[in-house]
């Protein structure tokens, strides 16, 4: 049986263990389901946030870009709802991921995972 969190503490930890055991995550932002790999988390402007590359489900956009550089999506982590891991997903990634500067947008980051 799978889990469902959504208070951002319970959420943070579920985000923390995918992405250190690289397993994919759906979550639930601004009404629309996705399925996300966290790769990184940690703070801007003071608010906690996760770096995640989009596999799978809605966007607020329609498809997901076919262009794999495309996929990457910032979530600040106290918006998220429906949290759970998914277990039978596929990790995904893009060539244009750097721990070191998860695109800018994240002011601290507290955990990444290594290329």
């Amino acid at each position: 049986m799978t889990t469902i969190v959504s208070t951002p503490s319970l959420v943070w930890a579920v985000l923390e263990d995918a992405l250190g055991q690289r397993r994919p995550v759906w979550l639930s932002y601004h009404g629309h389901r996705r399925l996300i790999c966290p790769h990184a988390l940690g703070w801007k402007n003071g608010r906690p946030m996760v770096l995640g590359y989009q596999t799978g489900g809605q966007t607020s956009t329609g498809a997901l870009p076919s262009h794999p550089r495309q996929r990457w999506r910032l979530f600040f982590v106290d918006e998220l709802d429906q949290v759970a891991a998914a277990p039978a997903a596929d990790w995904g990634t893009a060539d244009n991921y750097n721990p070191a500067r998860p695109f800018n947008s994240i002011d601290h980051v507290a955990v990444a995972i290594s290329p």
